[in-house]
């Protein structure tokens, strides 16, 4: 089953959720959207679900309107972050609760119920963990029992709201890549919401950026990553650097660096913002005749094969971050306090607001 999603708004009192968005997602499609904290991003996924009414514009399950549709009959399974389970329930039970609450036209055997169960808890490789208690769990064994739960009623939509965020990192990253695994068998259309970058880079087919209710960019991770449409999209998929400059006839010029800026081409002194990522910046000793950003070591530290580096800019009170691999740091014999220059060799250039 296709999801679209047509010029969707809604507000809560003075503020506005969703600004006429619109989207579409395909069948078997694994899709994140990603955003900070307010973005919309929760709001347009429960109106998906039919747990949030719009304001104005329409929901489309294979092309036909599910506006209207109550919940209960959309066919979506919802996995919450805070996985939902009912604790006086065994795991069991709380998997079976989908199908025992069906309509009694619709609603399996309890012959069948108990198979379909154990065929799910096996998908989620919790069969033995059947007669525990939620309370008895870890929290990605609880988030995969709810993942369970929601399958159970054999949705042909799966949502997720920020499924991994309570659980800690290496726990969040084993399940990501589980998640990954199980859509790809289930080839249903599947959303989920989260704010961590790598979460949506690693785990989706494509990347929906929203921002203060719109839609920035929409693209697969790579496409995101390597062309981000807007400032915002280049600054929230990663740490960036701004520095201000000129265009003149697609070249960015400051420092006397200059570097490519295709998207401003035919553009006169037009006043602009190199956005460079810190592994993009190269390092040089200030000898008082190079080119490039002077700027003071204050802090260096080390992780796995690469050296952060925290730079102070001189000619104004802000700082540059940039990665050079550990060994290239080893062998400048950098000390802190040292005076450098700061030489973007690589940069997206956008015209200053």
């Amino acid at each position: 089953m296709s999801i679209e999603v047509k010029n969707l708004s809604r507000r809560f009192g003075n503020f506005r959720a969703l600004d006429n968005v619109s989207l579409h997602i395909e069948t078997g499609e694994l899709v994140a959207l990603l955003g900070p904290s307010g973005c919309g991003k929760t709001t347009l996924l429960r109106i998906i679900a039919g747990l949030e009414t719009a304001d104005s514009g329409s929901v489309l399950f294979s092309g036909e309107d599910a506006t209207g549709v109550d919940v209960r009959h959309r066919r979506v399974g919802f996995v919450f972050q805070h996985y939902a389970l009912f604790k006086h329930m065994t795991v069991f039970e709380n998997v079976a609760f989908g199908l025992r609450v069906m309509r009694r036209s619709e609603r399996p055997s309890e012959a069948r119920i108990r198979a379909k169960v154990h065929e799910l808890l096996n998908l989620v490789q919790l069969d033995w963990l059947a007669d525990r208690y939620p309370a008895q769990l870890s929290g990605g064994q609880r988030q995969r029992i709810a993942l369970a739960r929601a399958l159970a009623v054999e949705p042909q939509v799966l949502l997720l709201d920020e499924p991994f965020g309570a659980l800690d990192a290496k726990v969040r990253k084993e399940l990501r890549r589980w998640l990954r695994r199980l859509h790809d068998e289930l080839h249903v259309a599947s959303v989920f919401v989260t704010h961590d970058q790598e979460e949506a880079l690693e785990v989706a087919d494509r990347v929906v950026l929203m921002n203060a209710g719109h839609v920035e960019q929409v693209g697969t991770p790579r496409e995101v990553w390597e062309h981000p449409a807007t400032p915002f999209v280049y600054g929230f998929l990663g740490d960036v650097n701004q520095v201000a400059g000129h265009v003149n006839d697609g070249i960015w010029q400051a420092h006397g660096i200059e570097l490519p800026a295709p998207e401003l081409h035919g553009a006169r002194q037009q006043e602009a913002v190199a956005y460079v990522r810190p592994h993009e910046i190269d390092l040089a000793r200030n000898d008082g005749g190079g080119q490039g950003i002077p700027v003071r070591l204050r802090h260096v530290y080390l992780a796995g094969p690469s050296a952060y580096l925290e730079l102070e800019r001189q000619d104004r009170q802000d700082m540059i971050e940039a990665q050079v691999p550990e060994q290239l740091y080893r062998e400048l014999q950098l000390k802190e306090g040292e005076s450098l220059l700061a030489r973007p060799r690589r940069a997206r250039v956008f015209a200053s607001a």
